[in-house]
């Protein structure tokens, strides 16, 4: 591990000589932001990059170096940074007046948009973002089945207090949670049928996100969609992420229905937003034409520019034929990287779904969070290091984000720095797995 050391002190000594200004400029935030940073996931020692200008799929920091960004806003970046239909949708929405305290004709057209497309959702309301649908989520669950217990998985993420990174967290929400293994079906059977009377929902991933991104398999999603019927919980399937995979969602691929659905990230358009739905006969509970109606309440739920932006993006440019087409296309591109290490005979692989990919140091697919060894996450920040400073931004963690103005010719350049990295660091990523073992 010494020499793994020694290259990440180097690697670390090249990137503070090559950005001096982004340093500068955390030095100077820290005086009014904790550490500099008001988003943890973004920090990486010494310092994170601080942008200036983005265009396309390329980000450019204040140093002038300019990258391909796959880090992709962590999902919600899908139209990147400069989508010119979003852009003049927002200018026409804002030469019409915002914060108007009224429906507006906005919201109901992405209602629409919404609901046509997921077969999940059959009436939705809107929020501030994912971490705000899964809170709507959870507790519509508790009123529905007047039941206080919930069911997720280990080292999911739900949002910024609804996240369990090696069990649970002291600054979640005070919700009593019982957890899982992903992908284990015995356990997870096991833990449901336990808890089934105090139940009231499980809420899942269909990608595992933050876990690294690990797909669910088909048999663990039937057999929560089964036993969860069987015990009078609901299921709900945070799609914050997973909904860009196809036409409608990874729900959509499996062909069945969760009971609650969960957006966000993207179908913004690149604008804050959150929102939750399901059945119609679910959702009349939030009717306030009702007399027993439920309270939904929040200033920005209808926020005019994610609502006039989250039209373009979905009913404009991510069509149904146009997830379907850039699923076939990013997923082409992760397994080719899958072949590009399989060739080179170095232990990776391209996890994930489509334009949702995370690398991990193994020769298998990952398919639970007790898979990722402990010389995998050592390597990440190799990863990480050597392909930023080749102007090729991931996520410290090792994901890939795709987003649709990205080419054939920005694959190229991710696949040709990875080449290089292997070519660099195939000894030492050897030697550190074997040491790990």
């Amino acid at each position: 591990m010494e020499a793994l050391k020694h290259a990440l002190e180097d690697l670390r000594a090249r990137y503070v000589a090559a950005n001096p200004r982004s340093m500068a400029a955390d030095q100077e935030a820290e005086k009014y932001l904790p550490g500099g940073n008001t988003r943890t996931v973004l920090h990486f020692d010494p310092f994170p990059l601080t942008m200036s200008d983005g265009e396309g799929a390329e980000l450019v920091d204040l140093d002038g170096h300019r990258y391909v960004d796959f880090v992709g806003e962590y999902s919600a970046g899908l139209f990147g940074h400069s989508d010119d239909t979003i852009t003049s949708t927002i200018n026409r929405a804002l030469a019409h007046g915002f914060a108007m305290g009224a429906p507006t004709v906005h919201e109901r057209k992405l209602a629409e948009l919404l609901c046509t497309r997921f077969p999940g959702i059959d009436q939705v309301r809107f929020c501030n973002s994912g971490t705000e649908a899964n809170i709507w989520a959870l507790t519509t669950a508790r009123m529905l089945t007047g039941r206080s217990r919930f069911m997720a998985f280990n080292d999911a993420y739900h949002g910024g207090v609804i996240k369990f990174p090696g069990g649970p967290c002291a600054l979640n929400l005070p919700f009593d949670f019982v957890l899982a293994d992903y992908n284990d079906i015995e356990g997870s059977e096991e833990l449901i049928r336990s808890n089934g009377e105090q139940l009231a929902a499980v809420i899942v991933e269909p990608i595992l996100g933050a876990g690294g991104n690990i797909p669910g398999n088909r048999e663990f999603m039937e057999m929560l969609r089964r036993v969860t019927r069987e015990v009078g919980a609901l299921l709900i399937f945070d799609e914050v992420k997973t909904a860009r995979i196809g036409p409608g969602g990874c729900h959509g691929i499996l062909g069945f229905k969760p009971d609650l659905v969960t957006l966000g990230k993207f179908i913004g358009g690149g604008h804050p937003i959150g929102a939750f739905g399901g059945s119609a006969e679910v959702m009349a509970h939030y009717n306030p034409k009702r007399p027993d109606r439920w309270n939904h309440a929040g200033t920005f739920n209808n926020d005019v520019f994610s609502m006039a932006a989250g039209c373009a993006a979905m009913g404009k440019i991510y069509t149904p034929q146009r997830a379907q087409e850039f699923l076939e296309w990013s997923e082409a591109f992760r397994m080719s990287l899958n072949d590009l290490f399989a060739a080179r005979d170095i232990p990776m692989y391209a996890n994930g779904m489509g334009s949702i990919i995370a690398i991990h140091f193994s020769r298998q697919p990952t398919r639970r969070t007790s898979d990722i060894s402990a010389g995998c996450r050592a390597l990440r920040p190799l990863l990480h290091f050597e392909l930023m400073l080749e102007g090729v931004l991931i996520c410290s963690r090792g994901d890939f984000f795709l987003s649709l103005p990205m080419t054939d010719e920005h694959l190229s350049r991710a696949r040709d720095a990875l080449e290089r990295f292997i070519e660099r660091r195939k000894p030492l990523i050897n030697e550190v797995l074997q040491a790990c073992k």
